[in-house]
Order: structure tokens, then sequence, then C-alpha cells
């Protein structure tokens, strides 16, 4: 794998790890200034970002009349400007709300029940380019295409996954946690996977794991997860 190889694939996890970010619009009332928000973000299986807004936010009014648009994510650390972060420059564009993405978002945002009974819509970031800081001295510019994840079958696979692991690993997936994280789980629930790793919600915190490597289908995916549970064991 190549230096710039590495880095799109760094930048992608970070973007799946990360739940909050700043969302930037331009200003439709302040005449173009940029107009930044809080928002909670969850990427797609091509490792596009959602988020779920209200169409009376300052924001989502501002796409309506300006799709540009940047997302930043950055990594959870004492020093950010030491840390990881990743600014995704594109349009925001508006996703129809199906039964299967409503599930999912669900799934990692359990207390976001009441807003689909209200006038809140999917939107999602299509990247038009990116800006990965790795850390001091660290920073490329991406493309869309390489951040893309490779062809995949894990949309399809997930949901089969997570019963089937929800159903019979769940107390394997408490030790998991405790084992990474030292997390101790009471309630430890997979919710998400994707080509790169999966999340478990744990007594109501995300937590992200990483695939050693990449995953292309159902098996492969149930193979990494249970090495990793066998290892963390060890």
């Amino acid at each position: 794998m190549t230096t710039a190889e590495k880095t799109w694939k760094q930048a992608r996890r970070l973007l799946r790890a990360e739940h909050t970010g700043l969302l930037s619009t331009l200003s439709h009332k302040l005449g173009g200034y940029p107009f930044g928000s809080a928002v909670s973000t969850l990427t797609d299986h091509e490792a596009k970002p959602l988020f779920l807004i209200s169409q009376l936010a300052e924001h989502t009014r501002n796409i309506e009349q300006d799709e540009r648009a940047s997302l930043l994510v950055h990594e959870q650390s004492v020093d950010i400007q030491a840390g990881e972060r990743l600014t995704l420059v594109g349009k925001a564009m508006h996703v129809e709300t199906t039964e299967q993405l409503k599930a999912r978002y669900l799934r990692y945002f359990p207390g976001t029940e009441p807003y689909f009974a209200l006038d809140f819509s999917f939107y999602r970031i299509e990247p038009v380019t990116l800006r990965y800081i790795g850390g001091f001295g660290v920073a490329r510019w991406i493309s869309p295409t390489e951040i893309l994840p490779p062809p995949n079958s894990m949309a399809q696979d997930e949901e089969a996954l997570l019963a089937r692991f929800n159903r019979n690993q769940a107390g394997d997936l408490q030790f998991f946690c405790r084992a990474y994280y030292g997390a101790s789980a009471s309630d430890a629930t997979l919710v998400g996977i994707d080509c790169d790793g999966f999340d478990i919600l744990d007594d109501g915190q995300l937590l992200r794991f990483d695939f050693p490597e990449t995953v292309l289908n159902a098996e492969q995916a149930e193979a990494a997860l249970l090495r990793m549970i066998r290892e963390s064991s060890t």
C-alpha cells in the first residue's frame, strides 16, 4: 500500500469514527457569510456523511438557497492541532428517508425517534474535494474518488450480520468493549458494520472498531469480527 493510499484509508476511517461535525453553509440572511452549525453525522456505506436536520434550521434554509457547504470532523484529542481532522467541501443534497436509512440512523442515535414525526430530513455531503490533516506537518488534498471504499456488498449484508451477532454473541460484545476500551458494558449492541469496521453502542456510548483490512462481504466481515473477539480474550 502506497503512502497516498494509507492517507486515503486513514481519512475514511476518521470520517467513519466521528459522529459530530461542524457544518458550514453560506448564509442567505447574511449575504453569503459562512455560517457554522454543530451536527450529528453518520457515514453511509459509500463513506459519505449524512445528517438529519430540521427544515426550520438556519443551515437548512441556507442549503436550499445554495447547496455549497463544508463539513469538518476531528479526532477527539486534548490538543486539537496535533490530532487528525478532515474537511469535506462539496454539495449538501437532500436524501430520501427510506425505512432502511431511518432504521440505521436510529440504531446509532435512538434518541432522535421523535424527530421523524416533525419536519426533519436527511441530507448528505457529496464531496468535491477533501482536506486531511494527520497531525503536525501531515496534510493532503484528497479527491472524492480516492476516499471512496472499494466495491463491496456490506450495505446489503449489514442487517443480517447485526441480527446474528446481537443474538449469538451478546456476551462476547460486552467483553470485547471492556478489553478494547475498558468500558464496563452492561448492554453492548452492534449497531453498524461497513467495509472498514463496525460500531457498538455501549450503554449509550458509540464505540468504533476498525478492521485490520478492508472487507468486501458478509463472510469476510464475520470472520474478521470473530477473529478480533478471539484475540481480545488472549
